[in-house]
């Protein structure tokens, strides 16, 4: 019964139908949704917005979450005219294609700094929070689902809160979260987070309840994750990192502990982690943004002790282990808001070993985690900057080939920079790993042409290096040159010379 799970009686009355909430909601508002990587996302009032756009036009909001959103809402949203700009983090096709037409305006944004941007503007807060719970406390405080995201920091600025209240997640989910914003500044305090296990503030949002306008009920479960079982070559991008590691706790620069780990969202990722299960590695911990099956499997086998992490983004079945053995991960999992989970002081003090995706890198270590072809938005840079720069490793992991192999994932030059070469420590392909730390341009190329490309272009790529180096410079690079595999694939469809000579 939902009136358990509201447990300040007052607020009983604010329950009514999502279209009735949506009320509260005008055009032009700036709206703050929970979210983040599709888990603990507002279900019902993204519909609601939908139809209220289809009978009173365009509605023209502001939309910032954690990342992204599941059930499809981002698309929803995007074709409904109900958005004129989105931030910080997407995934779904219809909303991108939205953005690279210029019909929503993006702003990507490392997932670290929205709420300190918003918490610096105190003119423009936020005017509609729109948070999903599992539960309402005695004092009307509220208690997030499967996610923390930027949630805490929503309700904190928003001049209304309208909560869903979704029974379809189990309420014994209380407890997992640990609510703890950073202080105003300047004078801020150091947030006192030494260790991943430790906990800082609270179980529930606080809010006023007075701030609480509507109850919203729903009962529908996360958008499943994406994530594909491993295949051939992202186990071999995993036994290539898991050798590495193995590397360094020979040479004396970690034992078998590691350290904290993040591991980015997606297919790869997830393969990553799960090749650690395979691994001798024991004792494990992990500080990230993201828990997916594969850091299940790793809690499961025993070698990870504890997870800290902003969401939980899992495949049905997995979703449906963990709500039954609750229990089981109350002591060794913990949810936070995004900006404490990515924090970069964090980051740097608890030395975290980084793993997250690229669309490309090039011969240098620059890496391009956003944009087809230099313009074209994917999904955003998400939350690999704000561990990239500042982690005791920065891995970087992609497939050498993609398109049937039109495409080759490193290139000569990359055609956006999201990492630049100073913050990239390790690129790693399923043909093999190259190890960037203290090499010069000229051995970072070497290196990654003999052990990152794909055989099909590694002439090539080694063709442009030494005509690159007759020119000379401290990082070579033919101008004329460097963006040419990109402008064959826009006209001929694969970036291979040959493919253009047939042509």
């Amino acid at each position: 019964m939902w009136q358990q799970r509201i447990r300040l009686s007052s607020l009983h009355n604010k329950v009514m139908p999502a279209e009735q909430a949506v009320q509260f909601i005008q055009a032009g508002m700036t709206i703050g949704m929970s979210g983040f990587t599709r888990a603990g996302d507002s279900k019902a009032i993204p519909i609601a917005l939908a139809a209220k756009a289809a009978t009173q036009g365009p509605l023209n909001l502001t939309l910032f979450t954690g990342a992204s959103l599941g059930n499809n809402s981002d698309g929803l949203m995007a074709e409904s005219n109900v958005l004129a700009r989105r931030s910080p983090f997407q995934v779904d096709a219809t909303m991108r294609r939205a953005i690279n037409q210029g019909k929503v305006l993006f702003y990507d944004q490392h997932l670290s700094e929205l709420a300190e941007h918003l918490r610096a503007e105190p003119g423009k807060p936020i005017d509609v929070a729109v948070i999903e719970a599992v539960a309402i406390t005695e004092d009307g405080h509220i208690v997030p689902s499967t996610s923390v995201g930027n949630s805490a920091s929503f309700v904190a600025q928003a001049k209304q809160v309208i909560v869903e209240l979704n029974t379809a997640m189990p309420a014994e989910l209380e407890g997992f979260h640990d609510i703890y914003l950073p202080k105003k500044r300047p004078g801020r305090a150091p947030i006192p987070l030494t260790s991943v296990n430790q906990r800082l503030g609270t179980n529930a949002i606080a809010v006023d309840p007075e701030r609480i306008v509507a109850i919203v009920l729903t009962d529908t479960l996360d958008s499943p994750s994406t994530a594909t079982p491993p295949d051939s070559e992202t186990q071999s991008i995993a036994q290539h990192i898991v050798r590495f590691l193995e590397n360094e706790v020979a040479e004396g620069r970690l034992d078998h502990s590691l350290l904290p780990l993040q591991v980015g969202i997606g297919s790869i990722a997830n393969a990553v982690t799960q090749g650690l299960v395979e691994s001798d590695f024991k004792d494990l911990t992990m500080y990230s943004e993201v828990l997916q099956d594969s850091a299940f499997h790793l809690l499961e086998s025993g070698q990870l002790r504890f997870a800290s992490a902003s969401s939980i983004t899992v495949t049905a079945p997995m979703m449906q282990h963990f709500f039954s053995h609750l229990d089981q991960y109350r002591d060794r999992i913990v949810l936070r808001p995004q900006e404490i989970s990515n924090h970069p002081e964090i980051v740097r003090r608890l030395g975290i070993i980084a793993i997250n995706a690229a669309l490309e890198f090039d011969l240098y270590g620059n890496v391009n985690s956003t944009h087809v072809s230099g313009t074209k938005m994917m999904n955003g840079i998400g939350g690999s900057g704000d561990f990239a720069r500042n982690a005791h490793l920065s891995i970087f992991v992609t497939k050498s080939l993609a398109k049937g192999g039109a495409i080759s994932r490193v290139v000569p030059m990359v055609s956006h920079v999201d990492h630049c070469e100073h913050d990239v420590d390790i690129l790693v392909t399923e043909q093999g790993l190259a190890d960037l730390r203290g090499l010069a341009p000229r051995e970072r190329a070497e290196l990654v042409i003999q052990n990152c490309v794909h055989p099909d272009y590694q002439a090539a790529l080694q063709d442009y290096f030494e005509r690159a180096c007759q020119r000379g410079g401290h990082t070579p690079h033919l101008l004329e040159e460097a963006l040419s595999w990109h402008l064959r694939f826009e006209e001929h469809g694969s970036m291979h010379q040959q493919e253009t000579a047939k042509a």
